[in-house]
């Protein structure tokens, strides 16, 4: 863990580095000696110097790395095409070099750029062509190796097959390459029968051709063959200590631990074998059957006596450790032996601690270990170069990253998909989203295509920042090269151009997803049929809600009800809407939901004309409408201001079945929203007198409205008519008679004309003090919190309630009401506009304009602006 100090400094951008001691990344000097790893090296960079001298620093080292005669070559190679012109100018550009091809040559130029497979294979066959070389048996076997690790044995095969046809590949000991070509390319069958042939002909495999042959049998489990190519090797006298890697490993992949163990300590009486790189194997295979323990005692016992060299031993000790999650553990044991023997691992050891360590993000010790590097003037290789580029990401460097990788093409650097990753996830993070843009182009230019999550990192980024054209681009980028972003990529992209009202793009890139057989999500759908539905494309909407059933997914009935009230603002609405409903009856078949879904959304497009051609379309195919067909008719009818034809459908509906409450509730409510007291009241009465209780909203509506007309006794006699039926009064009721109360005094009146004193039960008594006092017929002489108690006996208090409240006291009152304001924010309310205007209002009225200024200040910044009443005193 970093300490809290270095991770100011990391989130700051100043960075915990030894690149700016007086001798930075050069060579030890004596105040740092090598030998003694413990001294701390690490000081705090001074924060004003400049990220291109951090660059130019590790540019510097990466460039130990570059060899300018292989670079040049591999520059000609990679610029070659497979016409006839390409390859002329490619030889011509090689041989203009004046190189003198010697197998070493060879070899070093494939062990070069293992990577570069292409490039390898083009000069293995150009140095195959010169008159004055041939290729040996360690030039094959190097380019074998190469495909090997490709896991190219197609091409491995095609290649053996072609040096049949090649007569100088005879005197490279042509049945030794194809038996070594084919054990490399797994096909040990063939290798097999190629020694077979030649055994019968009188000729045998050298001493290289025999331990490939070996080692295959032995990675393919064939032990009895291995045996007998085993006793052959000893018997020509070539056992060496690569023989003696092989047994121990064959011993091990058999589960014979202790026969492996055996084998390596009677070794060690052989003076003329080799012992160190035989122990690795021996530790390595140790640590792979999770007997850490027992290998370091080994480690532990040969280091005491001393009788071979341990560096491969401790390097495979290192790396067992760091993958098993042992990272202190291999951590300390390199830095004992370092300080101790003077190890120095290899640059593949160094990476494998670094890359663990920036995993668990120890930059303090990855620090040490790049310094270490350095010093030992350890040529980095590309693993280390991007960890390099990892580690400044972590550290926050971005600037030093960005330096680094404008100049890859100095010291060679190809970063892999994780260095893209972290990159451009930093960069998001520190809102630099256009170099992100331009890196993750970049990236994916090369080949390498990042994680899902980045992608959709910096798609979140680009959509939040509105950088639309740019994410878009992006996307079409992306799909040329077959690479699928993932859903939340697409869907926040069109989202983001659905709000940005350019859903024909949102659309063009559905589209693509569906070319792709990629199904949308169901967000996606959401969001382009709401666009459309904005758009007033009725046709695609209809569309995009049939694709979306498609697919499996069940739109809401909000969106179905925008969809179709989108289809009948279209022209010829009939039309659209008809076909629209045709389409959902093939798929889905008679199912009454569909049509109630299309008399629903009818009704809330005020097309009731629509909505009674399905209801009637039901019944002339022997659909019998169930409750809710006959309710959304209902709302169609109320919806559209269709009061008598309402009725009418009503009355039919009671002669030819029960009408329920919910039918009633429908009735009342519709009538009130649309102003009809009169119909609505004898609605309401009509239910009692069947015996149904009314919902609690039919009583609130039909209340609110009287209220509104100032039919005050009637809204009373409801109340009363509620409390008969067993119902409490609601914070919706109560609001509104408070409300009204304060506005007239005639409300009070009329709950004193219908008091029934013998039969009024305390919480009705308590209403009628309420609204009382809110008439203002008495003085409000009780305190706030005895006020908030009595409201809240005669029904539950809201925020509105408050406000009321609020209202009251700030006409005499106004300290107390801003206790009361202080106090509900206490309770959890959250204050609106309203609540901070009336407490303005109160303030300013009171001629307190200094406080009401300072509650004015609050109110703006909590986003809300008093009202016109408040403007005036402002």
């Amino acid at each position: 863990m970093l300490s809290p100090k270095l991770r100011y400094i990391t989130r700051t951008r100043p960075f915990l580095s030894p690149l700016f001691l007086t001798n930075s990344f050069t060579s030890s000097s004596s105040a740092h000696p090598v030998s003694n790893p413990s001294i701390i090296r690490y000081q705090f960079a001074d924060p004003s110097a400049e990220s291109k001298e951090i660059a130019s620093t590790f540019s510097d080292w990466f460039r130990t790395s570059k060899n300018p005669v292989f670079d040049r070559i591999f520059s000609i190679l990679n610029r070659s095409d497979e016409d006839l012109i390409s390859s002329r100018k490619m030889d011509l550009g090689i041989k203009d070099m004046g190189i003198s091809l010697t197998e070493s040559f060879v070899l070093q130029v494939l062990n070069y750029k293992k990577d570069d497979i292409l490039s390898c294979l083009k000069f293995f066959d150009w140095a195959g062509r010169q008159p004055y070389f041939n290729h040996t048996q360690a030039t094959c076997v190097s380019l074998f190796k190469i495909l090997g690790r490709a896991k190219l044995t197609s091409m491995m095969v095609d290649l053996l097959d072609s040096f049949t046809k090649q007569r100088t590949m005879h005197r490279v000991r042509f049945n030794d390459m194809l038996v070594i070509g084919y054990a490399l390319a797994g096909k040990i069958d063939v290798a097999l029968q190629v020694f077979g042939k030649m055994r019968f002909h009188g000729l045998d495999l050298n001493e290289v051709a025999y331990h490939i042959l070996l080692n295959s049998l032995v990675e393919e489990g064939c032990f009895d063959v291995m045996n007998v190519v085993l006793e052959q090797i000893r018997m020509r006298g070539h056992q060496n200590v690569v023989t003696h890697g092989i047994v121990m490993k064959s011993l091990f992949k058999q589960g014979q631990i202790e026969e492996a163990e055996k084998y390596f300590r009677e070794l060690l009486n052989d003076d003329e074998v080799y012992l160190g790189r035989i122990f690795g194997v021996l530790v390595n295979a140790l640590c792979k059957e999770k007997m850490f323990s027992h290998a370091g005692m080994l480690i532990q016992e040969f280091g005491e006596k001393g009788a071979f060299p341990l560096q491969e031993a401790y390097g495979v000790w290192i790396k067992n450790l760091a993958q098993a999650g042992k990272l202190d553990s291999a951590v300390d044991f390199f830095r004992t032996k370092k300080c101790e023997e003077g190890y120095i691992p290899e640059v593949f050891r160094y990476n494998v601690l670094i890359c663990r360590l920036l995993k668990e993000n120890r930059l303090k010790e990855v620090c040490d270990l790049l310094l270490d590097m350095k010093e030992c003037q350890i040529v980095p290789d590309k693993v280390t170069m991007n960890a390099v580029l990892c580690f400044f990401c972590k550290a926050g460097m971005m600037d030093v990253v960005l330096e680094l990788y404008e100049m890859r093409a100095e010291f060679g650097l190809t970063p892999h998909s994780l260095v893209y990753n972290y990159v451009i996830n930093t960069l998001c993070g520190d809102g630099s989203t256009d170099e992100a843009y331009q890196m993750l182009k970049n990236s994916m230019k090369q080949g390498y295509f990042p994680g899902k999550r980045t992608f959709s990192v910096l798609a979140d980024a680009l959509c939040r920042e509105g950088k639309l054209d740019k994410m878009k681009d992006l996307i079409v980028f992306a799909l040329e090269r077959k690479f699928i972003p993932s859903n939340a990529a697409y869907e926040k992209f069109i989202r983001a151009l659905c709000l940005a009202k350019r859903v024909e793009d949102g659309y063009l890139i559905h589209a693509e997803l569906n070319r792709l057989n990629k199904t949308p999500s169901e967000s996606s759908y959401s969001y382009l049929i709401c666009g459309f539905n904005k758009a007033s494309r009725g046709d695609l909407t209809s569309r995009l809600i049939l694709e979306m059933q498609d697919k499996g997914y069940a739109p809401s009935h909000k969106l179905f009800k925008a969809a179709i009230r989108c289809v009948c603002e279209m022209d010829n609405p009939e039309k659209h809407f008809l076909n629209f409903l045709e389409k959902q009856l093939s798929r889905f078949g008679c199912d009454q939901r569909i049509f109630s879904y299309f008399i629903y959304g009818a009704g809330h497009a005020r097309r009731p004309e629509l909505g009674r051609a399905v209801y009637e379309m039901m019944e002339k195919i022997g659909i019998v409408p169930n409750l809710n067909s006959d309710l959304f008719m209902l709302k169609c009818y109320l919806k559209s201001g269709r009061i008598a034809d309402a009725l009418s459908f009503f009355d039919d509906l009671s002669r030819k079945r029960w009408a329920g409450r919910k039918m009633y509730n429908t009735m009342v409510v519709g009538l009130c929203k649309s102003g009809k007291t009169d119909f609505a009241t004898a609605l309401l009465k009509q239910a009692r007198n069947n015996g149904l209780i009314p919902s609690l909203q039919s009583y609130e509506e039909l209340v609110k409205l009287c209220c509104s007309e100032k039919r005050y006794d009637d809204a009373i006699e409801l109340i009363n008519d509620l409390e008969k039926a067993g119902r409490k009064v609601s914070s919706f009721l109560g609001n509104i008679l408070l409300l009204h109360a304060m506005r007239s005094g005639d409300l009070y009146k009329a709950w004193l004309r219908s008091r029934d004193v013998s039969n009024e039960t305390p919480s009705s008594a308590m209403l009628g003090q309420l609204i009382d006092v809110f008439s203002g017929h008495v003085s409000l002489d009780s305190k706030a919190e005895d006020l908030e108690e009595v409201i809240q006996k005669c029904f539950p208090l809201d925020l509105f309630s408050y406000n009321m409240m609020l209202r009251k006291l700030s006409i005499n009152k106004i300290d107390e009401a801003c206790q009361l304001f202080k106090r509900l924010c206490f309770k959890g309310y959250q204050p609106n506009r309203w609540t901070y205007d009336i407490i303005v209002h109160g303030l300013y009225k009171h001629g307190r304009v200094a406080e009401a200024e300072l509650w004015a200040d609050q109110m703006l910044r909590q986003g809300y602006v008093p009202t016109e009443c408040t403007h005036l005193f402002i």
